[in-house]
């Protein structure tokens, strides 16, 4: 059968985006405890009766990661029992994820004094101190917790950036030094310390040192060649004079992640931190990609939230900020956040599709569009945008407006390549869809002369002819072929089994379409193609069973009708009849 058409965001590879979230830290998590040791920062006593309303609604509001909603119902709960340090815990994580920084610090300052190794609220209280440029208390704030779970390198960085935010550089080095001692986790707690001695010595221009430390993360193989760390070492290079290295460093990420095909690397020289401030929120950065790899979306939220709070022009940051927003399910926020990204950025691209993928989500599909027409604009030398457009415009069904859009791309297509062949057989299936059959087999033809083997195109090409009755023996030969190349794709296995039945071949039809309702129970063709086939072999009570099913699984109006006609009158003989010629 031809494949479904669902919305373009499920076809569309917006995988580079997601690349930059998940390459996003440093350091992977460590084993969990980072998650733990924040969330349970406190004691948990029990809750007083008088607020368990508010506390209740906080919970739940945390559950569905609506953090807003649930610092105001928390900071409710706080008003009955003031002193109530589970309440005060959860309130200033929750003001904190939503963005609420001021009101957060409020809270934390006062859970310090019922718990001061609370490592969330100190970092929090430390990140206002420096965000108020009081490097001193800020490094004073961490000096005193027990390094456990997250402390373990939080502590060190953020010594290390008050230091540098004090004017000590050479002491906020040696602030590093403990991610590189024995025991401290190993490779990933030295790339951190390696990054940020790339970073303060970039800062102050001593070259040598930092070419060293860049050196030594990218060589650390898949897990320093991180999106970040590419990005700073290559405009290192750049300012150094060092295009070639920049070039080197590029390609090696690119051959590490060749779905990175969204990502434009400019050339940038700009250095990713001017002033310690700018290095905090890196390190905070870090722990936020770190925390988003071990699914502790909201205390990720936090961090980047920190992150953005010290450096708001952050683009990987906004990215990230985004991806954890559209995660929780707010797409309205995640595209507030991937707006705040410039067009000199090299994920600007990358978070125009995604913006446009979540406005889809939300249904509203006109501006999905919109963002995409203004992409196409900004850019008429890439195709990206008015692909994704066809695609958008073909998962909704709407194919005459996704021809226009194809066409747009094809026009600009003076010899196709190899890998172009999707185009075609986008396009092709959009003029199918159109009732334009001429110019969509032109292109399903175009699409197997650039990749013979594309078992999809042989597929919808091959079932086409199928159901057309034409070239049924070649179009047999296709679906065989494509068969074979995809051996468990039930969509495939079905065109099969439909071809033995357009061929008379009844019994074979049956075994095959018996397979493929196996892989696929819940398709409404799959199963009428197999009632088709058990009628005709005189297994009339199990043909009207998989009519039955068929109606249950949402058939489009032409074949539920048919479907009714069926159960109602049997299988029309002419349909068998035809189907044996």
């Amino acid at each position: 059968m031809k494949p479904a058409v669902g919305a373009f965001r499920r076809r569309r590879r917006l995988g580079s985006l997601l690349l930059v979230a998940a390459l996003a830290g440093c350091v992977a998590a460590p084993e969990g405890e980072a998650v733990e040791e924040a969330a349970d920062a406190a004691p948990r006593p029990p809750v007083m009766m008088s607020v368990a309303g508010n506390y209740l609604a906080g919970r739940f509001a945390q559950d569905r990661h609506d953090q807003g909603a649930a610092a105001d119902f928390l900071l409710g709960a706080l008003k009955g029992s003031p002193d109530n340090v589970e309440l005060l815990n959860r309130a200033f994580l929750s003001l904190a994820s939503a963005g609420r920084l001021e009101e957060a610090a409020g809270l934390a300052r006062r859970l310090l004094k019922f718990d001061e190794d609370a490592a969330m609220a100190t970092i929090l209280v430390a990140e206002r101190d420096a965000k108020a440029g009081n490097w001193a208390a800020a490094e004073q704030a961490v000096a005193a917790l027990p390094r456990r779970g997250i402390t373990v390198f939080m502590v060190p960085l953020v010594t290390a950036w008050a230091r540098v935010g004090q004017g000590n550089f050479d002491g906020g080095l040696e602030a590093l030094a403990p991610l590189v001692e024995p025991g401290a986790q190993g490779q990933s707690y030295k790339l951190i310390h390696d990054f940020h001695a790339a970073l303060i010595n970039d800062l102050v221009d001593r070259h040598k040192a930092a070419e060293d430390a860049y050196r030594a993360v990218i060589g650390a193989g898949e897990h320093g060649l991180t999106l970040h760390s590419i990005e700073a070492a290559a405009a290192f290079y750049r300012r150094i004079g060092k295009p070639a290295e920049a070039d080197q460093v590029i390609a090696a990420f690119v051959r590490l992640h060749p779905d990175a095909v969204d990502i434009d690397f400019a050339g940038g020289t700009a250095r990713p931190v001017n002033s310690a401030a700018d290095g905090l929120a890196e390190a905070l950065f870090g722990v936020a990609g770190s925390l988003r790899q071990s699914s502790a979306a909201d205390l990720a939220l936090l961090f980047t939230r920190l992150a953005l709070d010290l450096k708001p022009d952050f683009p990987l940051a906004q990215v990230l900020a985004g991806e954890l927003l559209q995660a929780t399910g707010h797409l309205q926020a995640a595209n507030e956040a991937f707006r705040r990204i410039g067009p000199g950025a090299p994920v600007y691209w990358s978070t125009q599709l995604r913006i446009a993928a979540n406005f889809d989500e939300l249904g509203d599909i006109d501006a999905a569009a919109t963002t995409l027409e203004g992409l196409a604009a900004q850019r008429p030398d890439r195709p990206d945008a008015l692909i994704t457009l066809g695609d958008l415009l073909r998962g909704h069904k709407r194919w005459g407006e996704a021809v226009k859009a194809y066409d747009r791309v094809v026009a600009a297509i003076r010899e196709p390549r190899r890998d172009q062949w999707a185009i075609f057989y986008a396009r092709g299936i959009a003029l199918e869809r159109d009732k334009q059959w001429a110019r969509a087999e032109a292109d399903f033809l175009t699409a197997l002369r650039l990749e013979p083997d594309e078992p999809h195109v042989l597929n919808y090409l091959g079932y086409s002819w199928v159901e057309q009755g034409a070239n049924l023996e070649q179009a047999r030969r296709m679906v065989e072929k494509a068969v074979e190349l995809r051996p468990n794709d039930g969509y495939i296995i079905d065109s099969l089994g439909w071809a033995y039945f357009r061929f008379g071949d009844y019994a074979k039809a049956v075994a095959t379409l018996e397979k493929a309702v196996e892989l696929h129970p819940e398709d409404a063709t799959i199963n009428d193609h197999l009632g088709d086939a058990l009628w005709s072999v005189g297994r009339q009570q199990e043909a009207r069973f998989q009519w039955r099913r068929a109606l249950v699984f949402d058939p489009d109006p032409e074949l539920k009708a048919d479907l009714e006609a069926k159960l109602k009158q049997g299988l029309p003989a002419k349909k068998q009849n035809a189907a044996a010629r």
